[in-house]
Parts: C-alpha cells; sequence; structure tokens
C-alpha cells in the first residue's frame, strides 16, 4: 500500500508540477492539496478493494470514477478556489489518468 501510494503521489505530482508551468503558477499549493487528497483517496481505494475483491475491475474502475469526481471537488475548494471548477476536474482527470495507468502495469 505505501509502495502505490508512494507511486501515485510521484505520478500526480509530475502532472501538477507540468499543469502548474503550463498555467504558469505555483506548483505549491495544489501539490500540498494533491498529496493531502491522495493519502485518503488510497486507503478509500485500497478497502474498497479488499472488500468487493470477487469484483476487482469493475469495482476499480467504479472507484477510480468516484475518486476523480471527489478529488475535482476537493482541488476547487482547498486550492482556496483560485481554480475553475472545470480546471480542477480536468487537472484531477489528468492526474489520475496518469497514477491509474501507471498503477495498470504494477505488479501489486
Amino acid at each position: 500500500m505505501i509502495y502505490t501510494l508512494l507511486i501515485t503521489l510521484l505520478a500526480e505530482g509530475v502532472v501538477v508540477f507540468i499543469y502548474s508551468a503550463l498555467r504558469k503558477r505555483p506548483a505549491s499549493d495544489l501539490l500540498q492539496v494533491s498529496f493531502i487528497i491522495n493519502i485518503f483517496t488510497q486507503i478509500i481505494l485500497w478497502v474498497v478493494l479488499r472488500i468487493f475483491f470477487r469484483y476487482y475491475l469493475i469495482t476499480l474502475v467504479v472507484a477510480e470514477i468516484l475518486i476523480w469526481l471527489a478529488e475535482s471537488a476537493l482541488i476547487y475548494r482547498l486550492s482556496r478556489e483560485r481554480l475553475k471548477f472545470s480546471s480542477a476536474v480536468f487537472l484531477s482527470l489528468c492526474m489520475n489518468l496518469a497514477s491509474f495507468g501507471i498503477g495498470w502495469f504494477l505488479p501489486v
């Protein structure tokens, strides 16, 4: 679990840096928000996957979609509403696609 959390934080941190560089904004606030949110969502994801292990793939997909939506709202709120909601949704989608894509190929 710690291994996947670290990989998630790294992958999504890279996305935050790229997003911030392209938008010419400081990355520090978004990184902090991303790290805090990911600690909680990773724990929730692992608990849900263990509970519904017989339906792993469908649980994973549904959980990832719900996490993406929740993270979008939290990024918007916790970034002190400096981002438009649509930007928070886009950033969260990119972050989650990056970590999901990397995680898909990891032996867990």
